[in-house]
């Protein structure tokens, strides 16, 4: 049998570096930073009853919500939440301008647990 030598190894550290660089990597390690912001954005209200879904084009996130009574008083606190949400989309030099309250997101997003 011929030996086979293991030369050509890849460091962890090359590894991450390759995947810190890829656009998209960059882009949902930022989406999940500010998500980790949300609690102390909306309160203890409505932490557990609403969570950042997804991104769509044009800085418009979409936010999963208990159900519809959930999502008709953030979309009535939207403005608040937005001014809120400023400071920390300036430090991951991030664009939001709009925020989208979904109620059928929240059974998708209790299913995928």
């Amino acid at each position: 049998m011929k030996k086979v030598l293991y030369t050509d190894f890849v460091s962890t550290e090359e590894i991450i570096l390759d995947m810190l660089e890829n656009k998209d990597i960059k882009k949902a390690i930022t989406r999940s930073n500010l998500y980790k912001f949300w609690s102390k954005v909306v309160g203890e209200k409505f932490q557990e009853k609403s969570k950042p879904y997804s991104m769509l084009g044009g800085g418009i996130m979409v936010v999963a919500c208990e159900n519809a009574i959930v999502a008709q008083e953030l979309m009535l606190q939207k403005t608040q939440i937005l001014v809120k949400l400023q400071p920390y989309l300036k430090s991951l030099k991030m664009k939001v301008k709009d925020l989208k309250f979904d109620p059928k997101k929240w059974h998708l997003e209790q299913n995928e647990d």
